[in-house]
Order: structure tokens, then sequence, then C-alpha cells
């Protein structure tokens, strides 16, 4: 079975990570591609990000559809999720909801791991659209003060902060951009942390092997009147 894993912006470096993230987490059953997104931004910071990489995301999947299985949209702000699940019969997983669903499954409470303070209500708003507000500790970024560090070292800090200051039980890395830190840095919080691209692949792996694909009854069948 094989996986496309879409990348919403255009920097082919995040690629890369992810798909050596994705590639070394599947077993033989499955193969994976991650692909960047053509014409859009080279990072999704604003909504109107997301509008510019729309068109891209929905050619990759028109394109791609008849060759892959199931699709996974790699950016934890989910950008054009709901668009992407409409306009296919194939599973369909963003990395937001992947990861912050599993979070609730492995403690009290959670927090997001962010790159930015612009990023902090956009996060929230989110948290809020997956009604998981109730268990959510915070959504946390790193400070000036924390600018000279390394980028491991940056998200250790803001993720200790979380732990000890907001009772947070599970920390979630809030960017696709940070793959690859989750072990090193469950290693050193001694708490669960979770990598949004290994998050979804979890769940689209098993509704694959499953036999289950997003509903098309209503909310996501365009014919439907």
């Amino acid at each position: 079975m094989k996986i496309l894993i879409i990348n919403p912006n255009s920097d082919m470096e995040m690629t890369e990570a992810i798909q050596k993230t994705a590639s070394s987490f599947v077993d033989k059953d499955f193969e994976v591609l991650c692909k960047s997104t053509s014409g859009a931004p080279k990072f999704i910071e604003t909504y109107e990000d997301e509008i510019k990489a729309a068109f891209g995301m929905i050619q990759l999947v028109r394109e791609n559809e008849k060759d892959f299985d199931a699709f996974i949209v790699a950016c934890h702000d989910d950008p054009n999720l709901d668009t992407i699940k409409e306009i296919t019969q194939k599973p369909v997983v963003g990395i937001g909801e992947a990861s912050m669903k599993i979070a609730s499954m492995l403690g009290h409470r959670f927090s997001v791991v962010s790159t930015s303070k612009h990023s902090i209500p956009l996060k929230e708003a989110l948290v809020r659209k997956y009604h998981l507000q109730d268990i959510l500790a915070s959504v946390r970024a790193p400070e000036k003060d924390f600018e000279e560090y390394s980028e491991e070292d940056k998200y250790f800090h803001v993720s200790k902060l979380a732990i000890e200051c907001d009772m947070a039980e599970v920390i979630v890395l809030g960017c696709a951009g940070m793959t690859g830190l989750d072990k090193r840095l469950q290693e050193k919080l001694k708490v669960p942390v979770l990598d949004g691209v290994v998050c979804a692949l979890i769940i689209v792996m098993g509704l694959l092997k499953y036999g289950v694909s997003t509903s098309k009854i209503r909310r996501y069948n365009p014919d439907w009147l």
C-alpha cells in the first residue's frame, strides 16, 4: 500500500526531513512518498498562506489519486484538510489532528509546542475545532531569550515550562519542521513527545488495514442534497 504525504509548503529541506522520518517508521507493508506543494509559500504561517497552498495541494491529490491509497497533510495547522477529505474517496489524515487526538489518549492534559507566538492563537482555534480544549494545558512558543539556543534546546526549554508550569503530561510538536526531535526530547523530559508525521502514519496505516475511509454520507459529500 502507498501513502502520499503532502507537504503544503514548497520547502524541499522540510520535505526531505518528513520523508526521512516517514521512511524510517513504516514497515514493509507500506510505501511512503512526501511531495512538496508547487506554487505554495516556503512556510505556512498565516491563513493567507493556507489559501495560496490550496490549489497545489488539490492538484497533488488529483494527479496522484490513482497511484496512492491514502494521503497525509504534513503541516500541523492542517491547512485545507477538509477540502482534501472532500475531493477524494481515500483516507486523509492531518498531522495536527492526529497528534493531538493521540495525545488525548496518553495523558490527562497536553501542550502544543509551536514555532512562534503568532501561531499560538491559530493552534488554540484548531484545538477547539477538534473539541479538545478541555484537555489542552497550553500552547507555547520560544521566548526571545531562547534565541541563542539550538533548535533542540529551544523546544526542550519550552516543553519543560509546559510540563512544570501548565501541568502538561504529553507534549505535541506543533510543526512538521520539528520532525525527528521527538525521541531525543522524550528522553530528556520523561513524558510522551509526539511527532505529528509519525502520529498521522499510525492512524492512516490503521485505517488502510481496517479498510475504512472518510464518510461520504453528508459533510464530505459535495453532491449531497
